[in-house]
């Protein structure tokens, strides 16, 4: 329970610090190298606690425990969050690009409003064969 607690405490420590880091380097120049430092710093200190806290103690494993670890049910679950994620990642970066410069576009030319959205709609199916792949995958 007191781990529990501990842990609670240390990831909403690792969220507030770097925040209040980040907004007081709006004020300085340079200081988004701090606010990043700080940051990284929290996150992996956060990570290696709680590492500590839970592979401390005994370890007893049953043999149809370590059957189920062996079998590839649970490698279906990661490929197809994989491949979910990463397609949503690309589609976010392809989107930002495309977006950005479509409106751009536009504000010189209205005519042009058919052929931006198209190429925004292409950015955004990326996120959509990833979603269908993640599924072929399950199913």
């Amino acid at each position: 329970m007191i781990t529990k607690i501990i842990l609670v405490l240390i990831l909403l420590c690792s969220m507030i610090i770097p925040v209040g880091g980040f907004l007081l380097s709006k004020r300085k120049e340079g200081g988004f190298k701090a606010a990043l430092g700080c940051n990284v710093f929290f996150f992996f200190g956060t990570l290696l606690i709680a590492d500590l806290f839970m592979f401390q103690g005994n370890v007893q494993a049953a043999a149809e425990a370590a059957e189920a670890a062996v079998s590839t049910e649970s490698w279906r679950y990661i490929a197809a969050a994989l491949s979910t994620g990463m397609s949503c990642i690309g589609a976010g970066i392809a989107v930002a690009s495309a977006a950005s410069a479509a409106l751009g576009a536009l504000s010189e030319d209205s005519s042009i409003m058919g052929k931006a959205l198209i190429f925004v709609a292409l950015a955004e199916s990326i996120a959509l064969y990833g979603l269908l792949i993640s599924f072929s995958i399950l199913g």
